[in-house]
């Protein structure tokens, strides 16, 4: 039985995670915990740490579990650098789970991205668009910046170098070594993800929708399970999924 605690409880994942959590046997809630509550005291009873809360608690969340040694699957996203940098150094200290995404599906949708990519070959334009409910902060989604991660490595690009947020007025021919980034904020949408690759006369189109937040929770409590039993390191779902 691996004992876990989820913070960020009273948010949208954190009530889907405590849902989906009854359903397996493998875990055992051991605190359910958001702002205002005392997270170190509740600390020693688990096994690991899911943080779904927000990007400027979780440094401070990880550093905590180093202390305690516990393991840690981290669900925010929209990280500054100082931050991930913060992170990086705690996942060399204990077992750390750390995706923009826990979704089965998105994680396939990254494998067929990083093929697709390299199959296709550099005369295809990319274009990642993204849409989420209209509660999102960030912009663009962890999601939606890890594809484009994915295509720029695939061709040995910087990212910040390529990456073009929209676009507005006369703005001239598009350039074959830019990745466009398109957010749109609306509604209830959970998440959908389209890959774009564009060429003349044909067009690839890969595309991930969600429309219930239980598949990320799910996907999170599985990296937990996971992650319990490994020795400290950074991982992420295509590790736990095995695509690694």
């Amino acid at each position: 039985m691996i004992k876990v605690i989820i913070n960020g409880s009273k948010g949208r994942m954190g009530q889907a995670l405590l849902t989906c959590a009854k359903l397996i046997p493998d875990v055992e809630v051991v605190g359910a915990v958001d702002a205002g509550d005392d997270l170190a005291a509740l600390l020693p009873s688990c096994d690991v740490v899911i943080d779904f809360s927000f990007h400027e608690v979780t440094p401070e969340l990880a550093e905590l579990c180093v202390t305690q040694q516990k393991a840690l699957v981290i669900g925010t996203t929209g990280h500054s650098n100082e931050e991930k940098t913060r992170l990086l150094v705690c996942a060399q200290k204990i077992p750390v789970v750390w995706a923009s995404n826990y979704s089965t599906g998105v994680n396939t949708l990254f494998w067929l991205t990083r093929k697709a990519a390299e199959i296709l070959g550099p005369s295809f334009d990319l274009e990642v668009l993204e849409m989420h409910h209209r509660f999102k902060k960030d912009a663009p989604s962890g999601t939606a910046a890890s594809l484009a991660e994915i295509l720029a490595e695939v061709r040995n690009q910087q990212l910040h170098e390529v990456i073009r947020h929209g676009r507005e007025g006369i703005v001239g021919e598009r350039t074959p070594s830019e990745i466009g980034m398109h957010s749109i904020r609306g509604g209830d949408v959970v998440g959908d993800h389209t890959v774009i690759f564009a060429n003349l006369g044909e067009r690839v189109e890969l595309t991930h929708k969600a429309s219930s937040r239980e598949t990320f929770a799910n996907g999170a409590l599985r990296a937990a399970v996971w992650v319990a039993k490994k020795p400290a390191g950074l991982y992420d779902m295509q590790h736990v999924l095995g695509l690694k």
